[in-house]
Formats: C-alpha cells, structure tokens, sequence
C-alpha cells in the first residue's frame, strides 16, 4: 500500500509517535506498509531526526545547551521508542573525533550535536581531522534566533545575519535551517556531503534556537535516502592505452598508494605486479601491501623511510593511487625529481591533475585500477623492471637492518627521568607487535609518537593502523577510543598518544568509563613536544619552549578515575609487554605510563630522509620545486 492512500492518523505528541514508529518497526517499515498519511506537521526538530533516520543515522554524540534543548527533547523521545541512540560526552573536540573515528574505523555514520557558540566552535575545530581525512559526520550545531531581538548569548558579538552560517561555510559543505519547510533541501545537502562517494566531508547544520520547535508540513516518504553512486571509470579508451605505453618504456616506476587507496588493497598489489611498480605507502595508507611483500617499499616523505624515498628519488614513472599529494608526504612538491611521467587515478577532477605530464585515470579507484591491470595482463610491462626491483629490495632491506639496531639499541640514559629508559621507536614496537597479537587496532596521535609509529609499524592490511595525518590533530588518538564503545561491533583499540596530546583530551578517562570503553591508553612521556623540539635543532641548532619542568603522575590521576586500569609502563620492554597484557586482560579502559628517551643520541629516533618546506629550509626545498618538471 503507498503512504499517499493511508488516512491512519500521526499521533499528536512526539512521544507518541516514537512509540508508533517503533511499533511499525521503524521509519522506513512504516511508510513501507502504508501506514502513514500524505503530510504530517510536527516540530523541525523532529522532523530532522526523522530524516536522518532515513538515511541510516541513528547514533548521536551531544553535549546539549540552551542552543539545543528542543533538539535534545525529541532525542529522548525517541531513545526511549529504542529509535535512535545518543552518547553524552564533556569536549565538544573529544566530541567531534570521536564521530569522526566511529564512520572513519567502523562504517558507521552519526551526528555531533553541540549548542550554540563556544561548544559550534569547539566542535568545528575538532572536524578538521574528518574533513582533512575524507569522512562523513554531520555536525548539527544551535545558532542565534532568526527574529533579530537582539544579541542571543553565545551567538557571533557582531552585528551581521547568519555569522555562524558564514563560519561553517569557510570550513566546508553549510546550511542554515532559517526556515522549517527547507528541511528536505538540507537534508538533501548533507547527504551529498556525509555520503559522497570519493570525498565525503562533514555537514554542518546549524539549527537557530526558535526553528527547532516550530512546525515543519511534509511528506516523510519525501524525506531523502542515502544517496547511492555507481562506480564510473574514464568512457575513452586511449587513455588506457597510454597508460600502458608509459609504463611498458619506463624501466623504474613506483606507485604513490595515498589514503584513498585503503578499500582497494588487492587492486593495488595486482597493478603493482602486472607493471613491475614497487609501491610507496602514505602515512594514511600502511599495510595497502602485507609489510612482507617485495614490492612494498613502506612510507615515502619528509620523515618516510630509506626504502620509501630512495624509491621516490630515483622512480622515472609515477603512478599515484588516492593521494592529494600532501606536503610531508609528497616532499613539499620535490618527492619524484626523476619522473618524467604521471599516471593519477583519482575520481577527484581536480587532485587527478595535481601534477604535470599526467595521464589523468579519472573515477572509482576499484574500477579504473582493474581496467588497468586488465590492459596490462599478458604484455611484457614488466620485464625490463627486474633490475629495479634488485635496486629497491636492497634498500628494504637496509631500512630494516637500520630499523632493528634502534630496537636492539635497550634503554638509553635520560636526564629528565634520571635513569636509562626506552627510547619512543622501542616501546612503539614492543606496543605494535602486541597489537598484532591481540589484534588490536592501532592509534596514533599527533607529533613524534605519529611519525615514529607510521616509520615503524608492520601492518599486513588497511585497517590495522590509523595515524589521522590529515590534520595531525593533537589529542585525535585518545578521543577515538570511544568510538569502539559506540559502534555496533567495536573492538580492542590501544591509543599511542604522548604527553602533550593527551592533555588536550584527557577527559576521554571519564567518556571511557561512562560509555563502556575496552582499550588503552599508551602514554609515552618525554615532557616535551618532541617533534617540534627535534625540528627546532635540526633547522637552528637548539629547541626555544618547546619542554616543562613539571613532572605529573599520570598512574594517580588516571588511577583517580573509577573504572580505569593505571599502570607505570616501566623502563624496560619486558616491563612493557607485562604492562600490556595487564591492560588487555581489564574489560575496561586503561592507561599505561611509559616514560621515554628525549636527546641528541641518533638511537632514540628513526631519522628523516626527505625534505620539507618550512623554517630555514624553505629557499632549498623552494629551488629544488622550480626545476621539478612534475
């Protein structure tokens, strides 16, 4: 039966229409079985739950305020119909990574409501990681009164109309729900954002307080589904054809794999093999090839790895794979100085065009790759390559004969802590080897910890690591850690954070407890922001403000925390391991206190090999980037 044929009647009060809904088995069952009239008028709040529900999201992270009351209230109606779910949290920021790692980790789309102002702001700074990432999230916000009565608390101290509109439209994909009647366009909107099939993006939705409660006349089987996108490759076939070409005469071609290369891991290592490429990883993008495969050469970059650059150094063809060529990862432009030719498969019209002499494989990355490797099979693409896979294996092989001396190094004196301790790059791979055993997922928060983890972790599929180094946001690690509490099928997560990015999130200690978390917290403390304080002596000779001086016993204050496992990590990895385990075997969240080496000795830290513009380097790498023909 079709809705439109249906006079039964919508119950008049929120309450009881969650409750009818969720006797029908749900939106979409009811309008299915034609149980509900032509229109319906109920509350805009509502209707934009409503609406959501219809393109699957179900599961809210708030902290609610004045701006958000109205919203909030039909939120417990339909919590309590067992319709939707909603998660309270104490950071707007911790908020927002922990949405953006439940659809970047799990799959699974939701919505980060905030009130207004403070909280809108807070909670737009934290979506940078999902918007640098690539990941869905709607952010709904609260937003001044459209009646102009005079300043609403916490709006925008200006005279102006819809500032807070102007602000979220800087940051990305913004609607403003002015009036009730628009709620199908912005929902129509958001799922372009939330949902787009190559570069999903976050949604704000800013909700004045007086549009919330006003009444909303519409169809809900007019409300819009997610969207759903077929596969598209390029219609020409000639570009393959050169493709091909390009790689049958190249003798040295190395495949850049960025983030968007994670879903298509077996498409990757067949074109890999069909045209002889050793594969260059992306911070984004390790295990894309198992850590043991010949081909694969680990991360390339400013930081990357002897194997990684030495393959971009000398590769005479590229093939870039879902990368937007970010400046660490790319070498600030100087990554490929022998490339004379580009083959870019990309669906993005424009990051497909990022380089010069590019051979331009616009669409699905899945598509476009298996065309490709279909044109290679059978021809002889890679037999003049043999030599260059020698060249790249031996220089594998080099980085791990470099990478187990920093292992083998033990614990190196520190002055700080007034012992010999573990160096980071030590304690990261005694912490990512029993995450492998355990088949934890790995998390790595911003600065040192980040760069020495992507350097060192040996993941042998997408998934295994998440390093968010879109934004490299400082405390991004420890507040996704609940999402493994939130999401239908969480699992075991070990956040590797350092000092400083825990302390811009530390509250996830009582998020973790309240909503159920398994996982730990790995602290490895240094007292200083290690990345920059390296950074600062190698360009200038010495760090300036970049430590402090006050010792904190983070074993007390997590251990303050009802419900959290605090442990001292030790001094030793055999400390360590036993430390882990302990924290494995609580059914709860955990934080494990690894105090680690900070110097000038080259064993505590596994070096750099590319370049980087920035600070006293900029005119090199600058000159390097005018002579680079790509």
């Amino acid at each position: 039966m079709d809705a439109r044929s249906s006079s039964a009647p919508f119950p008049d009060t929120t309450e009881a229409r969650a409750a009818f809904l969720a006797e029908a088995g749900g939106l979409d069952a009811a309008i299915a079985g034609g149980t509900l009239g032509e229109t319906v008028t109920i509350p805009m709040a509502e209707a934009l739950v409503l609406g959501l529900m219809r393109q699957g999201v179900t599961t809210y992270l708030a902290i609610f305020g004045h701006g958000s009351t109205a919203l909030g209230e039909v939120l417990r109606a339909y919590e309590a119909a067992g319709l939707v779910r909603t998660f309270q949290f104490r950071n707007e920021v911790a908020m927002a990574h922990a949405g953006t790692a439940l659809r970047w980790i799990y799959g699974e789309a939701c919505a980060v409501v905030t009130s207004i102002g403070p909280g809108a702001l807070q909670a737009m700074a934290g979506s940078l990681a999902a918007a640098s990432n690539g990941v869905g999230v709607y952010h709904i916000y609260g937003d001044e009164t459209t009646h102009g009565e005079g300043y609403n608390m916490q709006q925008v101290p200006k005279p102006g109309q819809g500032l807070f509109g102007q602000i979220t439209a800087a940051m990305g994909a913004s609607y403003t729900l002015h009036s009730p009647g628009a709620v199908r366009d912005a929902l129509r909107k958001g799922a372009s954002a939330v949902f787009h099939p190559w570069k999903p993006s976050p949604f704000y939705l800013n909700l004045p307080l007086n549009t919330q409660p006003a009444s909303a006349t519409l169809r809900l089987d007019a409300l819009p589904l997610r969207p759903e996108f077929a596969p598209q490759s390029p219609a020409e076939p000639a570009v393959f054809s050169e493709a091909v070409d390009l790689i049958a005469r190249a003798s040295r071609v190395a495949i850049k794999a960025g983030g968007g290369s994670r879903p298509f891991a077996e498409q990757v290592r067949r074109l890999a093999e069909a045209s002889g490429a050793v594969v260059v990883q992306s911070p984004g993008s390790t295990g894309i090839l198992p850590d043991a495969d010949e081909r694969n050469m680990h991360v390339g970059g400013s930081k990357g790895s002897i194997s990684g650059n030495y393959a971009m150094d000398e590769a005479d063809l590229l093939i870039v794979i879902g990368s937007r060529a970010v400046c660490q990862s790319d070498c600030s432009g100087t990554g490929w100085p022998r490339v004379e030719n580009v083959i870019n498969i990309n669906a993005d019209p424009v990051d497909v065009q990022h380089y010069n002499r590019t051979v331009a494989l616009t669409g699905d990355i899945g598509a476009v790759t298996e065309r490709l490797c279909a044109s290679l099979d059978g021809g002889a693409a890679k037999d003049n390559k043999a030599d260059w896979l020698a060249d790249c294996l031996e220089k594998k092989r080099e980085w791990q004969t470099f990478k187990h001396a920093q292992y083998d190094a033990g614990p190196l004196a520190d002055p700080v802590w007034g012992e010999p301790v573990l160096t980071q790059p030590q304690a990261i791979k005694v912490a990512a080897d029993f995450c492998k055993s355990v088949a934890a997922i790995k998390l790595f928060d911003a600065g040192d910890v980040q760069a020495n983890g992507f350097q060192i972790v040996e993941d042998d599929a997408p998934g295994e690591s998440y390093t968010e180094s879109g934004a490299s946001y400082m405390g991004f690690a420890v507040s996704a850690l609940t999402a493994g509490a939130l999401a239908g099928k969480g699992r075991y997560m070990v956040a590797f954070t350092g000092d400083g990015s825990f302390m811009m999130n530390p509250q996830v200690l009582i998020d973790g407890v309240e909503h159920g978390v398994h996982a730990t917290i790995l602290l490895f403390d240094n007292r200083r922001m290690a990345a920059i304080s390296s950074l600062q002596e190698a360009q200038y000779g010495r760090d300036f403000r970049t430590s402090d001086s006050v010792a904190v016993d983070y074993v007390a204050m997590a251990a303050s925390v009802t419900g959290v496992k605090a442990l001292w990590g030790g001094t030793t990895a055999e400390m360590l391991r036993d430390a882990l385990a302990e924290a494995h075997a609580h059914k709860g969240l955990s934080l494990i206190h690894v105090p680690v080496y900070y110097g000038t000795d080259p064993r505590g830290g596994m070096g750099a090999y590319g370049r980087w513009n920035v600070g006293n380097w900029c005119d090199d790498v600058q000159k390097l980037y005018q002579n680079t023909a790509v």
